[in-house]
């Protein structure tokens, strides 16, 4: 008995004629259109998303930090700030000792109170020296005039001693020499009358007194002759002298002339004094600048970070002891690529991503940087040797803060942020 086995029937078009057959049905394709839909709408809404903004998570949180260094030499006395306090502008942060710059304050004093004395001195000299000057010309022009009237009269008591005066006496002398020779041979001839009694004694007498008369006169006459020409002698001596009266004045005039060359000079000194005491002035405030600089205040309100001073350390000018971080003025340096920067200037809205709250913040785009981070760095690349390799290139942009609310939100510089900017 035989049993009937039944080969299964294979079709080469079932599965095509399966698979029409389900496109066939309309619920089939509105499910497949839809999705399809639903998938270009996705992926549309995707792209004018993503196409509106640019992204960069090589960004991170910026700002101001003001190092604080000393200005002087000197021992630190008093450090009034730990590490990581907030400070505010003004408040005093070190000390360092005074003493030395204390001690240079009171020289630079002393100083100016010298300089000054000296310009006060040098000042009075001017019209003190004008007035000298003045004053020995005015003396120098008298005494000329003086000598030359003293000359003058000199010169006519010499003329009339050596002329009138002279004349007069020899014709005195020659006078009473005429008479003492008539007296004198009177008394001669009338001798032998007296003793002949031809004459009487008084007569005789009368001719002994005329002839003694006579020659007393001519002794007389002839001692004033001496007199006169001795007289001659002292009054050309005077006239000399009174002429030499007259150089002698005309050299202290000449002196005092050239003392008024002495007024520019002291008017030279007073303006050097006066130099003296701006100098003087400068040195003061230099070294009480220096003596400010012994206390070192905070410039600016902030949290004092690395600190690095002790009290009794020894600073040099210069030497950074700290820096103090102002957390109200922050920013976020964002490095976008060259690639994502064709739409993006300055004021554009911005979002800032901070990782430590998980939180977005309101921004802005403040400015962007004129140059790239490697050209800016401290070794840029140098693409002259033929093996230049083109790298995009990242450019910062500067986004600033608006507002953050509620004031609880404290922002770091250093702290790792995700920048968006919407460029529409």
């Amino acid at each position: 008995m035989g049993t009937n086995v039944t080969e299964p029937t294979t079709d080469p078009n079932a599965s095509e004629r399966s698979k029409k057959g389900r496109w066939a049905q309309p619920r089939f394709r509105r499910a497949v259109i839809i999705g399809l839909v639903l998938l270009l709408a996705v992926i549309g809404g995707i792209w004018y998303y993503l196409h509106g903004r640019v992204t960069t998570d090589d960004a991170e949180i910026d700002g101001n930090i003001t190092p604080i260094a000393s200005k002087v030499y000197g021992s630190v006395s008093k450090v009034f700030v730990r590490r990581n306090q907030y400070v505010h502008a003004g408040q005093v942060l070190i000390k360092i000792d005074p003493r030395d710059y204390e001690a240079r304050v009171a020289q630079a004093r002393a100083a100016l109170e010298l300089a000054e004395a000296q310009a006060r001195a040098a000042q009075v000299g001017v019209p003190l020296a004008q007035g000298t000057t003045h004053s020995a010309i005015e003396a120098a022009r008298a005494e000329i005039n003086a000598a030359k009237a003293e000359y003058d009269r000199a010169r006519l008591a010499y003329t009339t001693a050596s002329t009138a005066g002279l004349a007069y006496a020899e014709a005195q002398v020659n006078k009473n020499k005429a008479e003492n020779a008539r007296a004198q041979a009177d008394w001669s001839r009338m001798k032998p009358l007296v003793a002949k009694a031809e004459i009487s004694e008084l007569q005789y007498d009368s001719y002994v007194a005329a002839a003694k008369s006579a020659a007393s006169e001519l002794k007389a006459s002839e001692e004033q002759l001496a007199e006169a020409k001795h007289q001659v002698a002292i009054d050309r001596a005077a006239m000399v002298a009174a002429e030499s009266q007259i150089g002698l004045a005309k050299a202290h005039l000449s002196e005092a002339l050239a003392n008024v060359h002495q007024v520019p000079m002291r008017r030279a000194d007073a303006h050097s004094a006066n130099a003296n005491v701006a100098k003087a002035k400068a040195n003061l405030q230099a070294a009480e600048l220096e003596l400010s600089y012994t206390t070192i205040v905070a410039p600016t309100d902030g949290v004092v970070t690395h600190k690095e001073v002790e009290p009794g350390q020894i600073l040099e000018p210069g030497q950074e002891v700290f820096a103090i971080i102002p957390l109200n003025t922050v920013w976020v340096r964002a490095n976008f690529k060259e690639t994502q920067l064709g739409n993006v200037h300055p004021g554009q809205r911005a979002e800032i991503h901070v990782d430590m709250y998980g939180k977005s913040f309101p921004a802005r785009v403040q400015s962007l940087s004129g140059a790239t981070g490697a050209r800016m760095s401290l070794l840029p690349p140098e693409n002259a040797t033929g093996n230049f390799v083109k790298v995009v290139q990242r450019i910062p942009v500067k986004i600033v803060f608006n507002p953050l609310p509620g004031g609880k939100y404290v922002l770091r510089p250093g702290m790792n942020v995700e920048a968006t900017i919407f460029t529409r």
